[in-house]
């Protein structure tokens, strides 16, 4: 592989998952706030440009994810309550919920909806939510997920609850099911591609360092989780590749929290904010 495939290949994601990633990394569970030029040196090494960064920044601040502090010339962020709260799920998925659904109890919940063409906006935040939330399209305007799953405070919180009917059922044959509303396949190969670069390749020979590493790991496996809808074991391939990614996932995590720890410390500046 050729140094410009894998560049390619390490910088793909969007400035606002890998900000994502690392905020949940170096301001999650501090009350610290970084400064904005710090960022900048981060995401250099990601080939993510200033003015990207602060367009990033600006763009949170402005949605409520981000608060500003100021410390003399310099302008610090740091976090808010709703940017806790998302990057907490977040951290939920990746370390908690697990590759697989081993637990699964059985029952279904499914969304109807209908939302005319006028409300297409409030429609697209719907679907982006459940997806976001496990749930896969059954047919047009009914979606359905593994479990029991709190659809009804997804509607409130878009302001939809009167257009969404939320309720749980069983179904005889949930392989025909998981069939159905979900993409197996698709999934699987996002998994396997995950394998590829980070296993089969090496893990970003081009990066310049391992903040650079930690940060890209770190963002493909939240995209990964984001999109896996959490199936029930019973209904996947023996060697789902998901078991497989996940181990590789924390192994090479855990390598990187202790040797990006030092690179991290030299070039992030922060200060203590209430």
């Amino acid at each position: 592989m050729t140094a410009t495939d894998d560049t390619a290949l390490t910088y793909s994601a969007r400035p606002q998952s890998l900000m994502l990633s690392f905020l949940g990394l170096y301001l999650l569970g501090r009350d610290t706030a970084v400064y904005s030029g710090s960022v900048i040196d981060v995401f250099a090494r990601v080939d993510i440009s200033e003015e990207a960064v602060r367009s990033t920044l600006t763009r949170m601040a402005r949605r409520g994810l981000l608060d500003r502090h100021r410390n003399g010339r310099r302008v610090y962020f740091g976090l808010t309550p709703r940017a806790t709260e998302v990057l907490e799920d977040g951290e939920r998925r990746i370390w908690h919920t697990g590759a697989v659904n081993r637990d699964w109890d059985g029952n279904w919940t499914l969304v109807g909806f209908s939302l005319p063409d006028s409300r297409r906006s409030d429609r697209h935040d719907l679907r982006s939510q459940l997806v976001w939330a496990g749930f896969g399209m059954l047919q047009n305007g009914l979606w359905i997920a593994p479990g029991i799953k709190d659809a009804a405070a997804i509607a409130a919180d878009l302001g939809l609850s009167e257009h969404v009917i939320v309720f749980t059922a069983q179904h005889a044959d949930s392989a025909d099911v998981v069939r159905r509303a979900f993409a197996t396949e698709a999934i699987a190969a996002r998994y396997h591609a995950f394998l590829e670069r980070w296993d089969t390749r090496g893990p970003l020979p081009s990066a310049p360092d391992d903040l650079a590493r930690q940060l890209v790991l770190h963002t493909d496996w939240l995209q990964l989780v984001r999109q896996d809808p959490h199936l029930p074991a019973e209904h996947l391939a023996r060697d789902w590749p998901a078991i497989r990614a996940e181990e590789l996932f924390r192994r090479l995590a855990k390598h990187y929290r202790s040797t990006a720890a030092p690179i991290a410390a030299e070039v992030i500046d922060e200060i203590t904010v209430p």
